[in-house]
């Protein structure tokens, strides 16, 4: 279920300490609280979105699922036909596939996908199209662990290896704007787009409904929205209404 027919605006939820929390910059330490998860979802679904993306933050940092509980009550409330994407502290290819049996449509893989690539074929056999791998990207390098190790890898060139190997889509995530609401950077979300035929969803720095336009014009398949739904910047059908529009 990577395939997006249409452009899709993706609301975040991000959990650390059994709350929502959206960090600045990919700092652990950063972040501003807003409450509980399941309510956080609900108020999504309530307001159009199709998929939501959830986070283990401190499984990102900790590289295993810390938050397993606050998530898995996340999974239990939402209903069928919403789709439900996960990332954060998943490392092995057994515990990929009990998280897509629970009731994931996808799995986002970061660490475990640079650490041991072949994982994502391993996962891809059983539950094809469903690894979506994460490329988080700071100063136009991949990063891992909770976004504090250096890779030496280049998003675009990085994005078609994983391709190669079976992943169903590439999340990119620039880590430069993550959670500041000072806009995007095109160029980057499109230098990763040219590079593959899956589908691309763009994460980081959405400040504005025109940043969500822009986005889908870069030829991403979605974007993922934290901070600036959680403050009001715009809401979830505003943007999803700017881009459907072009």
């Amino acid at each position: 279920m990577s395939d997006f027919p249409e452009f899709e605006v993706i609301p975040a939820v991000d959990v650390q300490d059994g709350e929502v929390v959206q960090l600045v910059g990919g700092e652990r330490g950063t972040g501003k609280r807003y409450g509980d998860p399941v309510a956080a979802a609900e108020r999504w679904i309530e307001a159009g979105a199709e998929t939501l993306h959830l986070v283990d933050l401190d499984g990102a940092f900790e590289g295993e699922r810390v938050n397993a509980a606050a998530i898995e009550a996340v999974v239990g409330s939402v209903p069928d036909g919403v789709g439900l994407q996960l990332g954060g502290g998943i490392r092995t290819a057994d515990g990929a596939r009990d998280l897509l049996d629970l009731g994931l449509d996808r799995v986002i893989l970061g660490t475990a996908a640079v650490e041991t690539p072949e994982i994502v074929d391993e996962i891809d056999a059983t539950h094809p199209g469903s690894v979506v791998v994460s490329l988080d990207a700071k100063d136009g390098e991949v990063v891992v662990s909770g976004w504090t190790e250096e890779t030496g890898l280049e998003p675009a060139a990085a994005a078609a290896q994983y391709e190669d190997l079976g992943a169903g889509a590439i999340l990119f995530t620039n880590v430069d704007v993550e959670g500041q609401l000072e806009g995007i950077d095109r160029d980057a979300v499109a230098s990763v787009v040219d590079a593959v035929d899956i589908p691309v969803i763009a994460s980081g720095g959405v400040a504005s409904v025109e940043d969500v336009v822009d986005l889908k014009e870069a030829g991403a398949a979605a974007v993922v929205v934290g901070t600036a739904l959680y403050e009001g910047e715009f809401t979830l059908r505003e943007a999803q209404d700017a881009a459907d529009e072009i």
